[in-house]
């Protein structure tokens, strides 16, 4: 069919798309390739793809109007969260959701949650628009 459209992936700006990619393939067992322009890192459910941006500045989260965030499905809130911080991860101050998910930022800045609730899993009611 012409007209498809189908979701592909998303892409965050980053200073250094390597690294970024480096940093998401090490906390998620995934594989990272590319350049410090255009990376990717492809892991066991998916791909993110990262693209180097001139004068990158960080989003600010809680405030700031923080337009996206990457989720991560875990089983052990603790054991992940030390994999994380060690990666390079920062683990925020302010945690809405604590019982079931921790915010951190990655090396760049982008907030980044932990969480145990699997969003593919998710039955939420829609209205079909």
């Amino acid at each position: 069919m012409p007209d498809t459209i189908r979701l592909s992936g998303a892409t965050v700006n980053a200073p250094d798309a390597i690294a970024l990619a480096r940093f998401y393939a090490l906390i998620t067992h995934g594989a990272a390739k590319g350049n410090s322009r255009w990376a990717t890192v492809t892991g066991p459910n998916g791909h993110i793809a990262f693209q180097q941006v001139d004068d990158f500045r960080p989003p600010a989260w809680p405030a700031g109007g923080t337009p996206m965030h990457l989720d991560f499905f875990v089983d052990d809130l603790a054991a992940t969260n030390a994999r994380v911080l060690a990666a390079g991860a920062h683990r925020f101050e302010f945690q809405p959701n604590s019982d079931h998910c921790f915010v951190y930022s990655d090396p760049a800045g982008h907030p980044f949650c932990l969480s145990t609730w699997d969003l593919a899993q998710i039955d939420l009611e829609t209205d079909g628009t």
